[in-house]
């Protein structure tokens, strides 16, 4: 197969099991602390894992003694994590609803700076009234209107991203001069519920967009698709019949299915939770695991996006024994060891700037 597989890993606590915290191999202060966070991460990158996605909600976790009720930023702890490593990308989920696009953006473009082009946003969205009541800032609305703004969000950001061209910093210490005005351009957006004039507070990032990704668990969020570099689609069940739904509504972005895994040593299981339900199919061993990858693959997914219910326990088996398998079958590139730019390492092209050559498109 000369199609390679892009390989990503979700953070999320000590995992997506509710119970991962309570494991004797977890010290339930380092789920806090990020170490935890970046000692799955460096795994991962070791073991040639493209990107990391970092869970996250406007929503607090249920407030429930018996799991852990709090959850780290996931954009501060892609910053924490983005020095200690340099080839991986980082992925961090941002709810656009609510929130100012305008600080959304620079935030992002912040990560790909100090990340040295291996950014990228995973935009989610919030109808719930507990997000809104939190914020304050307006009612909840319906999930088809917050994905239609994620769109506008999503279009402003790449905007702003824009309005530094390449060569706009100059420094030139003779002249006194840091910036070319002439290269930093206002972008002047107006949306239906927000407006925009800029420019950016932060020059534009090491790779022009950082990647945006969206995950589609819901047909409302088909409505963002066109505008995402990455896709995650979630669940197992009917793949052909969704993969052909996300490719009628776009076909730029790249489509990894996301699916929950439990591993150890002998066994494996896939847990599908697309639609809220959980269904889970004991697989067999890991060997299985990379059967079903290499059928998944041959469906027409272009990545393999794992949710390990245990960051400590099944992160290790999937960089010491999935990772080689898939290798040996082809299914996945060989490990990188050179620093690259996120885009460069997916083999995505690097956007041209729109104001580059006076236009304002």
């Amino acid at each position: 197969m000369s199609r390679r597989l892009i390989t990503a890993l979700e953070i999320d606590g000590a995992g997506g099991h509710p119970d991962a915290w309570r494991g004797s191999e977890v010290d339930p202060a380092a789920i806090l602390t990020g170490e935890l966070a970046l000692r799955a991460v460096q795994r991962a990158e070791a073991a040639g894992i493209e990107l990391a996605t970092f869970a996250d909600a406007l929503e607090a976790p249920a407030d429930d003694p018996a799991r852990v009720s709090s959850r780290l930023d996931a954009l501060g702890l892609a910053a924490r994590i983005a020095p200690a490593t340099d080839r991986i990308g980082l992925i961090p989920t941002i709810t656009v609803t609510h929130t100012e696009p305008f600080h959304l953006q620079a935030s992002v473009a912040t990560l790909d700076h100090i990340s040295s082009g291996r950014a990228g946003w995973l935009v989610d969205v919030s109808s719930s009234e507990q997000a809104a009541a939190l914020v304050g800032r307006r009612a909840p609305a319906p999930a088809a209107d917050t994905w239609r703004e994620a769109r506008y969000v999503v279009d402003v950001s790449q905007r702003l991203w824009d309005s530094w061209e390449d060569d706009a910093i100059i420094r030139d210490a003779a002249t006194g001069r840091f910036v070319d005005r002439e290269r930093i351009h206002y972008v002047d957006f107006e949306s239906p519920s927000f407006r925009v004039k800029g420019p950016s507070i932060v020059p534009r990032p090491p790779q022009g967009h950082p990647l945006t990704v969206v995950r589609v668990s819901s047909p409302d969020a088909l409505l963002a698709v066109r505008d995402a570099d990455l896709v995650l689609l979630p669940g197992l069940a009917d793949l052909p019949e969704r993969l052909a739904v996300v490719r009628a509504a776009a076909s730029k972005p790249r489509i990894l299915l996301s699916v929950s895994v439990l591993l150890d040593e002998d066994t494996a299981s896939a847990v599908d939770r697309a639609d809220g339900a959980e269904q889970v199919d004991h697989i067999g061993g890991v060997e299985r695991l990379a059967d079903l990858i290499g059928e998944w693959a041959a469906a027409g997914v272009d990545g393999i996006h794992l949710r390990p219910a245990s960051l400590e326990l099944d992160v290790p088996v999937i960089a010491d024994r999935l990772l080689p398998l898939l290798r040996e079958r082809r299914l996945v590139g060989p490990t990188v060891k050179r620093p690259a730019t996120l885009r460069t390492r997916l083999g995505l092209r690097r956007p041209a700037n729109r104001y580059a050559d006076g236009s304002r498109g």
